[in-house]
C-alpha cells in the first residue's frame, strides 16, 4: 500500500472537480463506454457543475469482477493495515473540507448549514468505521454441554456488498455504509444517483486512492438505469446490497434480492409525524417543527411530514408557526443567509407543486402560499388538514408543512400511527417521562422527544418499520448487517460415539 503524500496545495474547486469525472474500477480512473454524456447541473443556477461519461454494463460487470478478485487479499489485511487506509481517506476528506463543501452545495443544492451538517456527519462515520476494524476475526466463546470442547463463533467479511445512494444527503450517506464495508474487510460497489455521482462517490474514490487502498475494493460507477439494467441487484459477485432511496425502488430490490436470497439493508420512504403534545411549549415546539420540516428544502428521508397539533394549543401555533416560517429566506444556497434553497430538479420540483395542486383540489386550507421560481420553491402551509387527505399519506420532499388538529394526544398518537410508514418521528411536551412513554407507542424505527425528526447517530441505529425499510443503520448494527457469523469448535480430546 503506497503512502498518503499531504498536498502541500489543495487544488482550486474546477481543477479538484475535473480529476473526479470519471469512473473508479479496479483501482483505475476509466471513461464511461456506454457512449452517453451526462452533464451534472448546480439545481440552483443550473449551472454545468461537469459532464462525465456514464458507465456500460460491460464496466459494471467488470467492477464486480474486480471486487471478487480482491476481496480474500483485503479481507486477509491486518487490522493496522485497514486502519492506516481509512485515517489516510479521512486525513484527505479533512484536508478537502472546503472542495466537499462547496461541491455538496453545488451539487445537491443544499444550503451552507445543510452541507456543513452533512461533512460533519460524514467525518464522524468514518471514525466510527476505524474503530469497526477490530470487529472482525475476533471470537467470543459461549459454553458448550460436551466435554473437553471449545465453541467459539466469529464475524466475517460479507464479500462484495452493493452500495446504492441516493440525492438527498449523497455524502453522508455514502460513508455510513461505504467506509464500514472495507472496515470490515469487504469490497464494495457503489453507485451514486447520477445527479450527485461526485460527491457521492467520486470524492471517496480519490480518497481511497490517494489512501493507497488495495485496487477492486472501492469501485463507484457513474451510470443510470438504462445503462446498468438490474445488474447491481443480481450480479452473482455481490453477497449484500445497501440502499437508500424510495419505497416503490426499495420493493422491487427486496423482490429480486429474495430470488437471488442476497441479503439487504433497506432505508425507504418516511411520512414522519411530528406530534405537539396539549402540555409543549409552543414557542419551543414552532421552532423544531420549522426546523425539522424545512431543513434541506424538506428533502430528507427523516423530515416531518406531518404536523400534529393538540386543540388546546392548536390556533396558538398555527399563527406562530405561520409568522415564523414568513420570515425565512428562499434563494441562493451559497449564500449563507438562506434558509431554504432549490429542489434538486425540475421533474422533482413538478412533483412539490403536483402535491400543492391536489391539496387544493381537495378543498384543503391554504393559509400560506408559495410561489415557485425555476427550482426554488418558498413554503406552502395547509392548516385543519384531514390524516386521509392525499398531502398527508404521500411523501412530499418538499417545503409544504401541513398542521394536523388532534383533540387529544391520544388521538394524536393514533393519527400519528395511521401510516403505511414508519421511519422516524418527534413528540413535543414538556412532561419528559409520559414523552419517552408515548414514543415507544409511535410505530416508528426511531422517535425523538423534543427534538426533530431527522436526527443521526453514529452509535445509534438508524432504520424504519413497515413500509420504511428493513436493516440498521450505525455502529454496532451496521457491523452486524456488514459481516456473516461463523460458529466454529474444537474438540480437545476424543469423544466416545453411540456408533
Amino acid at each position: 500500500m503506497q503512502g498518503y503524500q499531504h498536498p502541500s496545495k489543495i487544488a482550486p474547486f474546477d481543477e479538484w472537480v475535473t480529476d473526479l469525472r470519471k469512473n473508479f474500477i479496479n483501482g483505475e480512473w476509466v471513461e464511461g463506454k456506454s457512449k452517453r454524456k451526462y452533464n451534472i447541473k448546480d439545481p440552483y443556477d443550473h449551472s454545468n457543475v461537469a459532464t462525465i461519461g456514464l458507465a456500460n454494463l460491460e464496466q459494471i460487470k467488470d467492477a464486480y469482477a474486480s471486487a471478487k478478485s480482491s476481496q480474500k487479499d483485503w479481507a486477509k489485511s491486518t487490522p493496522e493495515q485497514r486502519k492506516e487506509v481509512l485515517k489516510k481517506a479521512l486525513q484527505y476528506i479533512e484536508n478537502h473540507k472546503e472542495n466537499i463543501i462547496q461541491l455538496i452545495i453545488r451539487e445537491t443544492g443544499g444550503t451552507i448549514l445543510k452541507a456543513e451538517f452533512e461533512y460533519a456527519m460524514a467525518i464522524g462515520d468514518i471514525k466510527d468505521s476505524i474503530n469497526m476494524v477490530d470487529e472482525i476475526y475476533v471470537p467470543k466463546d459461549y459454553p458448550t454441554l460436551s466435554p473437553n470442547k471449545v465453541s467459539r463463533v466469529y464475524k466475517l467479511p460479507l464479500g462484495v456488498i452493493t452500495s446504492i445512494t441516493p440525492f438527498n444527503f449523497p455524502f453522508n450517506l455514502g460513508t455510513r455504509t461505504v467506509f464500514p464495508a472495507i472496515a470490515l474487510g469487504n469490497c464494495v460497489v457503489h453507485k451514486p444517483d447520477i445527479q450527485v455521482g461526485l460527491i457521492g462517490g467520486q470524492v471517496f474514490s480519490k480518497a481511497f486512492e490517494e489512501a493507497g487502498l488495495l485496487p477492486g475494493v472501492y469501485n463507484s460507477i457513474l451510470t443510470d438505469r438504462q445503462e446498468s439494467g438490474d445488474e447491481f441487484l443480481t450480479n452473482p459477485h455481490s453477497a449484500f446490497i445497501s440502499f437508500t432511496g424510495s419505497t416503490p425502488v426499495g420493493k422491487h430490490i427486496g423482490k429480486i434480492a429474495g430470488e437471488h436470497l442476497k441479503q439487504v439493508a433497506l432505508e425507504l420512504g418516511g411520512n414522519n409525524p411530528l406530534v405537539v403534545l396539549g402540555d409543549a411549549d409552543v414557542e419551543q415546539a414552532v421552532k423544531i417543527a420549522i426546523f425539522s420540516k424545512f431543513l434541506h428544502s424538506g428533502q430528507i428521508c427523516a423530515i416531518t411530514n406531518r404536523i400534529i397539533v393538540h386543540s388546546d394549543i392548536y390556533d396558538e401555533f398555527v399563527s406562530k408557526f405561520v409568522d415564523r416560517v414568513k420570515t425565512l429566506k428562499v434563494g441562493d444556497p451559497k449564500d449563507p443567509t438562506t434558509n431554504i434553497g432549490p429542489i434538486i430538479n425540475e421533474y422533482q420540483a413538478d412533483k412539490v407543486m403536483n402535491f400543492v395542486r391536489k391539496a387544493k383540489e381537495e378543498g384543503l386550507q391554504e393559509i400560506l402560499q408559495g410561489k415557485r421560481d425555476g427550482n426554488l420553491i418558498s413554503p406552502f402551509i395547509f392548516v385543519d388538514v384531514p390524516n386521509d387527505a392525499t398531502l398527508a399519506c404521500s411523501e412530499l420532499f418538499g417545503p409544504i408543512a401541513q398542521i394536523i388538529c388532534a383533540k387529544s394526544d391520544e388521538e394524536a398518537i393514533a393519527l400519528a400511527n395511521n401510516t403505511e410508514f414508519g421511519l422516524s418521528a418527534s413528540i413535543i411536551t414538556s412532561n419528559l417521562e409520559r414523552g419517552e412513554q408515548l414514543a415507544l407507542e409511535i410505530e416508528s424505527g426511531m422517535t425523538h422527544v423534543n427534538d426533530i425528526s431527522a436526527l443521526a447517530e453514529g452509535n445509534a441505529p438508524f432504520g424504519g418499520v413497515k413500509q420504511s425499510g428493513i436493516g440498521r443503520f450505525g455502529y454496532e448494527w451496521v457491523v452486524e448487517e456488514f459481516t456473516t457469523t461463523k460458529w466454529v469448535t474444537i474438540q480437545k480430546e476424543p469423544l466416545d460415539y453411540p456408533f
